[in-house]
């Protein structure tokens, strides 16, 4: 920091005129595009992925591969050049395959990588926009707010409470108390640097704006860039179980193809053709290709949940997805639609009715039916003015074509206020000037209110709104028209019962009150000093509707047993009457608040929890008792967030969720996941493709080992038998290259079973081959490999032609696994039960593989090499057949394993 830049010692209007901006209006969109052209995107240097030359070589680093390829070479040279040829041509094809699949995976989660980048928020042409972090240039003016991450290092001009965490760039894990001097010395540590905030730290408390100053490697976390590498995305549980899975496979098909080698040799047999065939079969039988495959699904699932506006930014998440039991949700805007309007007033001692939809500040305040315009000092009048300057949303005209529409900007709640003051005659900008903000105290999760010291009429005026509740408790006088009246414990009463009314029509309600100020104002004024010994105002009661959706997504939580939680900071009421509607509350579901959680130790919340889907009245330090309590009887957990206070509950459950929206970027880095769309439709959806995918990874796992298996059979059995080789070294590599790729990777796209979400969620703790997967492949591969050995012998006892045996062997490999890949996609249903023609990809894949062992067979320039000769319609009846019967044993069993499933599951429901 010695090299400290001239920004740090410039006030914030010299910093402003140096970089050409305007502190007001910020830069430009074109002025934007330029200097971004000029500065470069706002980034840090990081590892560059791997190049596509750096994929396709790393295709010929597998030992075996290199072994074949060393032997080819020197058959080569001893003549058998045909052979050698055809061979490392098919190396080259299985090298260009996995080329695909690896390049396919790195540029899907790339594209992963840029969707999960932060945004940040910025002034140009005069408005507030979002725009990707990358794209701030220096002379952008950036908004700041609690939760946000600071995306490059500002010189502020504001600050109001305006904290941040700077262990980042300190270690201190205490924040930094910012301020907007203009004598903020230079050399010192960034913590002392109070004008300043620095890229990478994280905004804890409070709003802030500033002008730009540097980005990218020109900041200060910039100048340590090489400490701070981007994380790779780490290995999923299923990624590292099969990992161990694949050596285990590597050493059992090198010794399994080390013995075939031996006992070939020990029968007299050539060892030269007997080493080839070792490798050939080593080559084809090893899943080389299941890692790969298992991070395409993952990643190809990750791009069809972004089409469901759930962006997945941890693999492990995904596997994680399929096992959740509960989900825990917010009610506001994920259960609601929060598009918030005031319905209902409660001040001097009457009922006002809103009229008016939307955020369109046209409706009228009607009492008993009749339209009023509240006097401007009574209780009213001032609660509707304390709605509107307690505030820091807006509300802006726009025109999209020749229709006129409103847009918020800020919080939709606070938006419904400054709604409901211009449905009164009160303009909310007018109201701003008339009554400049002097001071702020935020709003606070833990305090669940916020206030302001305005300029009135008289003097300072501090106005205070939040949850009732807490707002009544601070409240000495209640204001009744122009008089004051003691807060007495019967008039407490009154408004609490009011209050419950409210909240028993499913009304979000909001405290309003008020005081004179006649203290000293100033910057850090602290709330245990403005809010105390106030004049309670009203209640504003809003409707926030449910989303239309959300009810069928509980209904399929419901099938698919999972418990939906609802946990807001609202009335106990409110939340009861929202569950409800949403047939989110069963009969026996209780409702607990935050007061009665307090109340109970953690072995007594996680026993209250077994029967509870309503918390009202948290805080964001409940979310993480509840999740911890639901963890604590096995649940596997997905919870939401979106305020800063809610990370450690994101990042503590087994799936975090994070609002696209309204989150803040501390809570979206701590989630897994991210709603685009802030809907708990949503969520269920990503759960239903994370079930699927799940499902489709056990489909190829189960279609790659049981072909493996099979091929390693039949040249085991062939071996036993002391009959000639069944298939010849390149003939192996033809099966592994036609059958392995292209099928599997259709697999792992395979559309969603209809049923999936009428399923228990699956046991976290359950191994690849769980739930008779084993046996599954096992039986399969006994059927390909006998089959194949059945027709080579039968061909070989009825013509006596090696050649003409060893075709129809390859073809019955070939088409045995082909019908595998159809039958694979379930393992309870038959294929008509599950549609033919659902994966259009597979159907698509089967034709190329065999269009491409049909080249093979009849094309002259390939049967010298592959040693094939053409079949005819007889030949073909034989191989066609006996698939078709392998098909057909195996659909057996599958039924037969079907009926005892179903069978087990009655059982169990009735016991």
């Amino acid at each position: 920091m010695s090299d400290t830049p001239e920004w740090y010692r410039l006030a914030p209007a010299e910093a402003a005129a140096k970089l050409g901006t305007s502190l007001e209006g910020g830069l430009s969109t074109a002025e934007a595009r330029r200097r971004l052209v000029r500065f470069g995107p706002n980034e840090l240097q990081e590892r560059r992925p791997p190049s596509p030359l750096a994929i396709l070589l790393d295709q010929f680093k597998d030992f075996m591969v290199l072994v074949l390829v060393g032997a080819t070479i020197v058959s080569f040279f001893l003549g058998e050049v045909a052979d050698s040829i055809a061979i490392l041509i098919i190396v080259a094809l299985n090298a260009i395959l996995g080329f695909v699949q690896e390049y396919r995976a790195e540029q899907s989660l790339e594209a992963l990588k840029q969707l999960t980048a932060p945004a940040a928020r910025v002034v140009r042409d005069g408005h507030p926009t979002q725009v990707p972090a990358r794209d701030v240039v220096p002379g952008d003016v950036l908004l700041l707010e609690a939760g946000d991450r600071v995306p490059a290092d500002v010189r502020l001009v504001e600050a109001v409470h305006l904290e941040a965490d700077e262990a980042a760039l300190t270690g201190e894990s205490i924040p930094v108390r910012k301020r907007v001097d203009a004598d903020d010395r230079p050399g010192l540590p960034p913590g002392d640097q109070r004008g300043m905030a620095f890229q990478g730290t994280v905004v804890t408390r409070g709003r802030g704006r500033g002008v730009v100053v540097a980005t990218g490697m020109h900041t200060e976390v910039g100048r340590i860039a090489g400490m701070i590498q981007a994380a790779g995305q780490p290995e999923t549980p299923l990624q590292r179980r099969l990992e161990q899975l694949g050596k285990i496979l590597v050493l059992a098909c090198l010794l399994v193809s080390g013995l075939v080698v031996a006992g070939g040799v020990w029968q007299g047999r050539d060892p030269y053709t007997m080493f080839f065939t070792g490798v050939s079969l080593a080559v084809a039988a090893i899943p080389e290709g299941l890692p790969a495959i298992v991070t395409i699904a993952l990643a190809l699932g990750v791009q069809r949940m972004i089409r469901v506006n759930a962006i997945v930014r941890r693999l492990p998440a995904v596997e994680t997805l399929g096992c959740a039991t509960v989900i825990c949700s917010d009610k506001t805007g994920t259960l609601t639609t929060n598009a918030m309007t005031v319905r209902a007033l409660y001040a001097d001692g009457r009922w006002v009715e809103v009229t008016g939809r939307g955020y369109r500040p046209e409706g009228e305040l009607l009492v008993e039916g009749k339209a009023i315009r509240p006097a401007p000092r009574s209780a009213l009048g001032l609660a509707l003015v304390c709605g509107a300057l307690c505030n820091n949303a807006s509300l802006e005209e726009a025109r999209r074509g020749r229709e006129r529409t409103w847009e918020v900007r800020g919080d939709p709640t606070e938006a419904a206020l400054l709604v409901a003051a211009a449905k009164a005659g009160l303009s909310p900008s007018r109201l701003g000037e008339l009554h400049p903000r002097l001071a702020e105290v935020p709003f606070e999760s833990e305090r669940r209110r916020m206030s302001v010291v305005v300029r009135g009429e008289e003097g300072a005026v501090v106005f205070v709104k939040g949850a009732p509740d807490d707002v009544l408790d601070l409240c000495t006088h209640v204001r009744m028209g122009e008089r004051l009246l003691p807060m007495d414990a019967h008039l407490r009463r009154e408004l609490r019962a009011v209050h419950e009314e409210m909240a028993g029509r499913a009304m979000r309600v909001l405290g309003l009150a008020m005081r004179s100020w006649s203290g000293a104002v100033r910057e850090d004024l602290r709330a245990e000093e403005v809010e105390r010994d106030l004049v309670f105002l009203g209640f504003a009661g809003m409707i926030d509707p449910p989303r239309a959706e959300v009810r069928d997504a509980i209904a399929e939580c419901h099938r698919a047993g999972l418990r939906a939680v609802m946990i807001t900071g609202d009335h106990a009421r409110t939340a009861e009457a929202i569950a409800r509607e949403l047939h989110m509350l069963p009969p026996g579901g209780r409702v607990l608040t935050g007061a009665q959680l307090d109340a109970m130790d953690d072995a007594e919340l996680a026993a209250a929890v077994a029967d509870t889907y309503v918390f009202a009245r948290v805080s964001p330090a409940h979310k993480l008792r509840i999740v911890r309590a639901f963890q604590a009887r096995g649940e596997v957990v997905a919870m939401t967030g979106d305020g800063v206070n809610d990370a450690p509950a994101v990042k503590e459950a087994d799936i975090g969720v994070a609002m696209g929206r309204s989150g803040t970027d501390v809570t979206k880095e701590a989630s897994d996941m991210i709603l685009t769309d802030d809907n708990f439709a949503t969520i269920v959806a990503a759960i239903r493709e994370g079930r699927a995918i799940y499902d489709n990874i056990r489909k190829f796992i189960r279609y790659l080992l049981s072909c493996n298996t099979g091929e390693i059979l039949l040249m085991v059995l062939a071996t036993l038998l002391e009959t000639p080789l069944p298939l010849l070294p390149i003939q192996m590599l033809l099966v592994n290259l036609v059958t392995d790729g292209l099928p599997a990777l259709a697999l792992g796209v395979d559309p969603p079973d209809r049923d999936v979400m009428c399923r228990r969620p699956r046991d976290p703790r359950e191994g690849v081959f769980a739930r008779g997967l084993a046996r599954l492949i096992a039986v399969r591969g006994v059927i390909i490999g006998v089959a194949s050995l059945y027709v080579f012998l039968l061909a070989l006892s009825v013509t006596g032609h090696v050649d003409l045996a060893r075709t129809m062997a390859m073809a019955t490999l070939c088409v045995s696994q082909l019908f595998h890949s159809f039958d694979a996609r379930s393992e309870y249903k038959s294929l008509w039960q599950v549609g033919i023609f659902t994966n259009p990809a597979l159907i698509a894949a089967a034709l190329v593989s065999f269009a491409a062992l049909c080249a093979v067979i009849y094309l002259p320039v390939l049967q010298p090499a592959f040693h094939s000769v053409p079949l005819g319609w007889g030949e073909w009846v034989i191989v066609g057949g006996t698939s078709l019967a392998g098909a057909l044993l195996a659909g057996c069993y599958n039924l037969a394993r079907a009926i005892w499933h179903r069978r087990a599951v009655v059982l169990r429901q009735r016991g």
